[in-house]
């Protein structure tokens, strides 16, 4: 069997951490009798200088033929006076808008071998971490109605948070799902507190835990929630929340596993389909000199074996091989220690082939 999987490199070190996922995800599908036929596709900052736009409608085509997208970063400082709508970014939450993925997977994973590498205490770290985040992707202040006005004389500028039943609880299934095939309990993150699309979220919950008695809900307002993933991480296992604050708080668990770019997602919607990236930026600094870190990319393509291609056998190799390869000392200069030998992007995903072998 082949899958045709849509490529889209993006900009900075985009082009370089997918060249290193598609090698290892194309041998992982070897070794499990099947293979995967990539494709490139302009998106971001590469689409807008080829194309004017930041998403192009052959993109978009290319992306809803295809079994799975695996995509790299968007942006740059090239294109930072652009006009909203044409910047890089508009194409990241256009295409997803576009595959209907409303549901973004952010695990959130210390390996026993970069222990070192996190900036939490051992005795916080505990006996590990593994945090499922899982953020609502389409909704929430980033797509609510927006605008200046003039008031009292002066300029004011608004953005709506907005939620709809529906939208929360197709969120709120996603999680109960994934906490109920994980450790049994749900931290539900909100500011109900403050903010009348949190009471709806939070009034929706429970009456979903009724459905799941297998599953512990919590809630927690998403200032604490903050604190208690720097003060003690272990005590998640599961969490799901709105647009903005999943934004906000997977990017503080990836601190807590050493580096940003150790960490993929996947974002899904009611099918198959789904779209999966490296939770880091384009690091446009770094791009080309062969010193970007490829394993939240390599892990992305193993979160598409599992979910899209339907293989969790080939996941587990993939994310195996990951282990392999750090547990045999090799570290990208985001997770070395002092004194530890360093390697760039290319020798980092060689070492990750060779331990699929």
């Amino acid at each position: 069997m082949t899958y045709d999987v849509a490529v889209l490199p993006g900009d900075g070190i985009g082009p370089e951490i997918t060249r290193a996922a598609v090698a290892v995800l194309q041998r992982a599908a070897e070794l499990s009798g099947f293979s995967v036929r990539a494709a490139d596709c302009p998106i971001g900052g590469a689409a807008i200088d080829q194309f004017g736009c930041p998403l192009p409608d052959d993109t978009v085509s290319a992306c809803k033929d295809s079994a799975a997208v695996l995509l790299g970063a968007v942006g740059g400082p090239r294109w930072d006076n652009l006009p909203g709508d044409l910047r890089p970014e508009k194409g990241l939450l256009s295409i997803r808008g576009a595959l209907g993925l409303y549901a973004n997977l952010r695990p959130a994973t210390v390996y026993p071998a970069l222990r070192s590498a996190s900036p939490l205490r051992d005795e916080i770290l505990g006996d590990g971490i593994d945090i499922m985040v899982v953020r609502e992707l389409t909704g929430g202040i980033y797509f609510g109605r927006r605008g200046r006005c003039e008031k009292d004389g002066e300029m004011v500028a608004f953005d709506t948070e907005e939620y709809s039943a529906h939208e929360i609880r197709r969120i709120l299934k996603v999680a109960f799902e994934l906490a109920r095939g994980r450790g049994g309990r749900l931290c539900s993150v909100d500011k109900a507190n403050v903010l009348e699309s949190s009471r709806l979220w939070r009034e929706i919950a429970n009456e979903m835990a009724r459905e799941y008695p297998d599953v512990r809900l919590t809630h927690m307002y998403v200032d604490n929630c903050a604190m208690q993933l720097v003060r003690k991480p272990n005590q998640f296992d599961t969490i799901v929340t709105g647009n903005m604050f999943g934004d906000i708080l997977s990017d503080e668990a990836s601190q807590i596993t050493g580096s940003i770019g150790m960490l993929p997602s996947a974002s899904l919607g009611e099918g198959s389909l789904g779209l999966y990236e490296p939770i880091h930026g384009s690091a446009p600094d770094i791009a080309g000199k062969d010193l970007a870190n490829p394993i939240g990319s390599i892990l992305s393509a193993a979160l598409m074996l599992r979910h899209s291609l339907g293989h969790p056998d080939a996941a587990n190799a993939v994310e195996s091989a990951v282990r392999r390869a750090l547990d045999g000392g090799l570290r990208t200069a985001d997770i070395a220690s002092a004194g530890g030998e360093v390697v760039g992007t290319a020798r980092m995903a060689k070492s990750i082939l060779s331990a699929l072998q």
